[in-house]
């Protein structure tokens, strides 16, 4: 028996994706989560957004939920044996206008998890930042960007696109960091 206050927030993360997809409901994880993930949690988040990426109907995913424990409150699902809790943010899943390059899967013991790529999660927080100033947002951008390979042309040529070229001109450096070997990889 899985005990929800003992995992990780990738392996609960992974844990409903699972019990969601063998209930026919397809889902990603965006967001917080994402960059607590990938980030190892230097950034903590306790929410886990999760997109539905088909059709299921938020009686669907409530009556899947609850099989699992986890009751709607308000907007979230919330259970008392974790302090996490998840919501669905509406689709659809997008990085700005456009639908995200790549969605990565990951493996836990507890099921899989498919969410955002780190590239796509830089971008995410960027958005953020870019319209809204959030700072925060911008630091944990910089979390993934340093811990994993992602791909600054696809985040440059996607900044030029959302109107902040100059904006992005202004922090590549902070996003590069010690990844100079990233940067040049893309080059070829």
């Amino acid at each position: 028996m899985i005990t929800l206050s003992e995992l990780s927030i990738g392996e609960l993360a992974a844990f409903v994706a699972d019990h969601l997809n063998n209930k026919g409901i397809d889902v990603v994880l965006v967001g917080g989560a994402c960059i607590s993930i990938y980030s190892e949690n230097r950034y903590s988040s306790f929410d886990l957004d999760f997109i539905a990426t088909g059709m299921s109907s938020r009686q669907k995913i409530r009556s899947a939920l609850a099989e699992i424990n986890f009751v709607e409150e308000q907007r979230y699902f919330k259970n008392p044996e974790t302090a996490y809790f998840i919501e669905f943010p509406s689709g659809p899943l997008a990085i700005g206008d456009k639908p995200p390059a790549k969605i990565t899967t990951l493996r836990y013991s507890t099921g899989l998890l498919r969410l955002l790529s780190p590239t796509d999660s830089v971008k995410d927080r960027l958005a953020a930042y870019y319209h809204w100033k959030d700072q925060q947002s911008l630091e944990q951008a910089i979390l993934v960007a340093r811990d994993h390979l992602v791909d600054l042309d696809e985040i440059q040529r996607w900044s030029v696109n959302e109107g902040f070229a100059e904006v992005f001109n202004s922090i590549r450096e902070r996003l590069l960091s010690s990844k100079l070997a990233v940067e040049a990889e893309h080059a070829d």
